[in-house]
């Protein structure tokens, strides 16, 4: 199989729709609807276009990127040319800054601007512009801005009852057929009582929908997020090609070079991703202290090289963007003398690198209290131990990867031995 025909078959968490048909048609739906009816740029808008003009080397990347899709993936099968170039790109941005994630049934474009980007990021060129620092302090401002659109009531607009599309309509309440008796709302009240589109993505489930496993047990490792496992590393090196296909972790990187990095080479790491339409807070796997919490700033849209043309965006390169996409790290030292010191680290993917930490440095947590939330999108987290500790995992029936399902949050995921 030649390189540019890596296929992806199916996207993790449903961030993008599996059925590449309904990508395309909900693609054709945003240019047409932003191409009959173009509007002045949004001043964060306008500033990245000024930016992208004003740098010869970002202008170069901006272009490149565009002209080196393959042919094969610059139309779709109708004919239709999807994202012609920067300034088309620009105007689907500022489109997109206005509209809050609507529901489908093969799949949420919870990732907008991923879409938008989706064959750009695996061009030579686009891997160089999604790694460069300034392209993702442009980003930065740009999502902070959708950000503050997800907060208003504005954003309410998708949380109708639309069959289709809508939030609380008959296709999305058979996707989430508990979510009135698991998560806390009222369906008596508009748009279910939540405020905006970021309120109800980061809403709460209703207190005992989700115990803690063996609350009195410290050797037991509860469930940080409601999430799925994709990987247990061992033996993890301090630097490795994080780049090549297998992806595997690099300490050094992950843990931004903080002094408490060498605690955990040779050590293991935990990996596990969320869904779409699943719960995007973080709780704590152990009761201790909190020695350290901070967040890291990173890349929003690359990709690992070796995925090719990634149809899943990020998702297919879990383990490559832990490395270097936007990330917090919260060191805890636990009760558990045989666990010591461990990390939580939430990763944000694309639009989601929104990290909220909310507890602070010397607060104690007992497991299963609250540590923090993702906001707007897709997500991935890790856990480190050291070296010296032993874990007898529990997957709940099933192997670690791309295809495994949620264990549900609080639930035992491994035991100290």
């Amino acid at each position: 199989m030649e390189e540019n025909d890596i296929q992806t078959p199916f996207r993790v968490g449903n961030w993008l729709p599996s059925d590449q048909n309904f990508l395309r048609n909900w693609m054709n739906d945003l240019i047409e609807k932003t191409d009959k009816n173009p509007k002045e740029l949004l001043p964060v808008i306008s500033e990245f276009k000024d930016f992208i003009e004003n740098d010869p080397e970002i202008f170069m990347y901006f272009n490149l990127m565009f002209s080196q899709v393959p042919k094969k993936y610059r139309k779709d099968p109708s004919g239709h040319r999807q994202v012609r170039d920067y300034h088309h790109m620009l105007q689907l941005f500022n489109t997109i800054m206005t509209h809050a994630p609507e529901f489908n049934t093969t799949g949420v474009v919870g990732f907008p601007i991923n879409a938008i980007l989706d064959w750009s990021m695996g061009t030579e060129a686009g891997y160089a512009a999604f790694l460069n620092k300034k392209v993702n302090e442009q980003f930065k401002k740009m999502l902070n801005e959708w950000a503050i659109f997800l907060k208003s009531s504005d954003s309410c607009a998708v949380l109708n009852k639309d069959p289709k599309s809508g939030w609380f309509g008959k296709d999305a309440m058979q996707a989430m057929p508990n979510f009135d008796t698991e998560f806390v709302c009222d369906p008596n009240l508009e748009h279910h009582g939540f405020t905006s589109w970021d309120n109800f993505f980061t809403r709460e489930f209703r207190p005992g929908q989700r115990p803690v496993a063996s609350p009195n047990d410290n050797n037991v490792i509860a469930n940080a997020c409601e999430s799925a496992p994709y990987r247990i590393a061992k033996n993890v090196e301090a630097k490795t090609k994080f780049w090549i296909k297998a992806q595997p972790y690099s300490v050094e990187y992950m843990m931004a070079g903080d002094s408490f990095t060498e605690k955990f080479i040779g050590g293991t790491i935990y990996q596990a991703f969320l869904s779409a339409l699943s719960y995007h807070r973080w709780h704590s796997p152990v009761s201790g202290t909190i020695v350290k919490a901070y967040t890291v700033d990173g890349t929003y849209y690359a990709e690992a090289i070796s995925e090719g043309y990634d149809d899943a965006g990020p998702n297919n390169s879990q383990g490559y963007i832990t490395e270097l996409a936007t990330r917090a790290l919260i060191y805890i030292q636990a009760d558990n003398p045989k666990i010591g010191l461990m990390c939580f680290m939430p990763v944000g993917m694309a639009e989601v690198s929104s990290c909220e930490i909310t507890v602070y440095e010397g607060q104690h947590v007992n497991k299963g209290d609250q540590l923090g939330m993702f906001h707007f999108g897709g997500s991935t987290h890790c856990l480190f131990f050291g070296p010296k500790v032993q874990l007898d995992f529990d997957m709940h029936g099933q192997k670690p990867g791309l295809n495994s399902k949620n264990i549900p949050l609080k639930s035992k995921i491994a035991t100290v031995l």
